[in-house]
């Protein structure tokens, strides 16, 4: 996969690192202060981006006690849909200085908008690209009025049919706004492993031909990182201090460590995945001198033959190459050899 798109200067796709972008959602449990902290452990961490929500219970539902705006079951269940978006919200009047206090510490950050009003806001403020929730992926005119900006678009597709995904993407073609990533994700909170298919990554790659990356909403890191060697290019996971600290996300976040030792296993994952290549390192080359070859094992005299017993294949690997064995063995030597010299091409008759 060659294709590749920047936000804030960092490349993505390609041979490029994995971007990894932790989604604060509703983790800062209403206080700007635990956002910062956050932020600001994450900031030596090799992440890549912070993410918000940008929304209020008024852009994304309506206050309503029909059966339909009811959750039943899961984390969030006794909520309905108003009263859940009024506890996980992040206050707008905070994100332009969250936003301000991530880039000043080298972290990107950017939102997700759920409405006409944080497309607007969002741009006002200048973050540097959009993330369209996978319950979002249906409102093709937001979308349109996204794609229209230019900036760079990242989908999840958590709850998307193939036809989903085509229109939305066929919108932004159609704006001429081509800096599109799909991410896999099971809209689940957790999400159950074997629900994840990640195998869908690859893909969908070849399916769009398109930069590809996965939203998780599992536990620990296995998924991310198997997506990874899948040929994810962004990784999205949401993080917290502490999931006992609660709070509508809490329950299935990554706690900042956890998080953070994933990035390091990313970093490292990405180091051994290097190349597809049939060659060696040069520290294999030099350890190809450690393998086998022909040795003499006896004391031979000139013109005794070669046999099993007087040369043997074994480490290292100074003699003749194993593979002359068969063709040396009883041939007589031409001079005089000690136990232990490699055999070479001079000594055979």
């Amino acid at each position: 996969m060659n294709k590749e798109i920047t936000i804030d200067g960092k490349i993505i796709g390609g041979d490029s690192p994995t971007y990894i972008i932790a989604e604060m959602s509703a983790n800062h449990l209403m206080s700007f202060e635990r956002a910062k902290e956050i932020i600001y452990r994450l900031k030596d961490s090799g992440t890549d981006a912070v993410k918000l929500q940008t929304y209020t219970a008024d852009t994304i539902t309506i206050d309503s006690d029909r059966p339909e705006f009811q959750i039943h079951g899961g984390l969030w269940d006794g909520y309905n849909l108003y009263s859940l978006y009024q506890e996980a919200y992040t206050p707008w009047e905070w994100q332009k200085e969250l936003m301000e206090y991530a880039n000043s510490l080298g972290l990107t950050c950017f939102s997700s908008p759920f409405d006409f009003t944080a497309v607007d806001f969002m741009e006002e403020i200048g973050m540097p690209a959009y993330k369209v929730a996978s319950y979002e992926i249906f409102d093709i005119p937001m979308i349109r009025k996204i794609a229209k900006i230019g900036k760079p678009i990242i989908f999840s597709t958590g709850i998307a049919h193939r036809d989903d995904v085509e229109r939305a993407l066929s919108v932004c073609k159609e704006e001429g706004n081509e800096n599109v990533v799909l991410l896999k994700c099971t809209s689940a909170y957790p999400c159950p492993y074997e629900a994840m298919n990640i195998k869908t990554i690859p893909l969908m790659q070849e399916t769009y031909d398109c930069i590809v990356g996965l939203s998780d909403h599992t536990f620990g890191s296995e998924v991310a990182l198997g997506a990874v060697a899948l040929g994810a290019k962004v990784v999205e996971k949401h993080v917290t201090i502490k999931r006992a600290d609660g709070g509508p996300d809490g329950g299935f976040s990554m706690e900042m460590e956890e998080f953070i030792d994933m990035v390091r296993q990313i970093r490292n994952l990405e180091k051994a995945l290097g190349k597809g290549t049939f060659e060696l390192t040069d520290k294999q080359e030099k350890e190809r001198a450690g393998g086998r070859s022909l040795y003499v094992v006896a004391d031979i005299k000139a013109g005794e033959l070669f046999t099993p017993d007087n040369i043997r294949s074994i480490r290292p690997g100074r003699g003749l190459h194993p593979m002359y064995y068969d063709e040396v063995i009883g041939k007589k030597a031409t001079c005089d050899i000690k136990k232990g010299e490699p055999l070479d091409r001079d000594m055979i008759e």
